[in-house]
């Protein structure tokens, strides 16, 4: 059987890009074509309009996907879970000057951020920070933090901005910050254009992230990639296995990084500012085999930061989201 997967460039890809790179895939009697998509949204449309087998994608993304709230409506179903937390808010250094926090702890950052974002609402020029797509765990995290000091999104100009291009939007002024996964917001900071100013595990602590989204009519034939995408998992967990990852990801067909940078997210040693210490945050992704089955309740919390955020109407789960997660498959393969 060949696949064709798609993954937009992030770290936490790693584990369908390792499936594929380091022979498990193979292995399992499948070819596999890795496929990079720029945008989540041009991912999207390609899983749902079938010129995708699967995909790395938002977890959810993958939700509004399939309950037709976002795209042409596509059946999916999601059997592993490829990584959670990994986010972190970064200001480009003109504004994080400006919000002047007392400390680096999360509640003093909201509090200086919300403060200047009315400030700059109030003046008819209110800030415009960069979310990877509406539904995602980037825009629930940016409303949780502007919530937490005080504000909400309303004071600001929320725009779409792929991974791989935030780092550019920040440097050239588009945009005053963004919230996006490792290893942009380590990109900006080498680049010295911007300040990690928050990381998302502690806006949203143990924040659902990544998915392996398949359509529905591959749950009979998904047990080779879910064998392999185990194996590929505790291979990625292995801290042992970091430096080689880094480099796997880093190689120009992938990310075309420095793996420094990429080792960074991998390891949880980023560094916040240009130049500045290093700090360390064990959770700020996490990857491995215990991370691959998907926990129902991350559902509820997705339906409720939907809600939360204007997206969906307030309520029960519906059994069209009960039927996503399908740890039951990964259970079986």
């Amino acid at each position: 059987m060949r696949l064709q997967l798609g993954y937009v460039p992030l770290t936490d890809a790693a584990v369908l890009i390792a499936a594929v790179e380091r022979g498990f895939t193979a292995e399992e009697g499948l070819g596999v074509d890795l496929v990079a998509a720029p945008s989540w949204a041009t991912l999207r449309d390609r899983l749902a309009l079938g010129l995708l087998d699967g995909a790395h994608m938002l977890a959810p993304l993958a939700l509004a996907c399939h309950l037709g709230l976002s795209g042409p409506q596509a059946r999916l179903i999601a059997p592993a879970a490829l990584a959670r937390n990994g986010n972190a808010v970064t200001l480009s250094l003109p504004l994080w000057q400006a919000v002047a926090a007392e400390s680096d702890a999360v509640t003093d950052v909201a509090r200086a951020l919300a403060r200047v974002a009315e400030a700059r609402a109030g003046e008819g020029r209110p800030l415009t920070l960069g979310t990877v797509h509406p539904y995602s765990s980037h825009t629930y995290q940016w409303r949780r933090l502007l919530a937490l000091g005080g504000s909400s999104l309303a004071s600001v100009r929320l725009v779409v901005v792929p991974p791989p291009r935030t780092v550019a939007a920040l440097g050239s002024g588009a945009i005053d910050g963004f919230c996006v996964g490792a290893p942009w917001s380590s990109v900006a900071v080498e680049a010295g254009v911007g300040r990690i100013a928050a990381l998302g595990s502690a806006i949203a602590p143990d924040c659902p992230e990544k998915v392996l989204a398949l359509p529905a009519e591959m749950e009979g034939r998904a047990a080779p990639l879910l064998r392999a995408l185990k194996r590929s998992a505790r291979w990625c967990g292995d801290p042992d296995n970091r430096g080689d990852l880094a480099a796997l990801l880093g190689a120009p067909r992938h990310l075309g990084l420095d793996p420094a940078l990429i080792l960074r997210g991998l390891a949880g040693t980023l560094r916040p500012a240009p130049g500045g210490p290093v700090i360390e945050a064990a959770d700020y992704l996490v990857l491995g085999e215990r991370e691959l089955t998907p926990d129902p309740a991350a559902l509820r919390w997705m339906v409720d930061e939907m809600a939360a955020a204007g997206q969906v109407e307030p309520g029960s789960l519906p059994a069209e989201v009960e039927g996503l997660y399908r740890a039951d498959l990964l259970a079986a393969a």
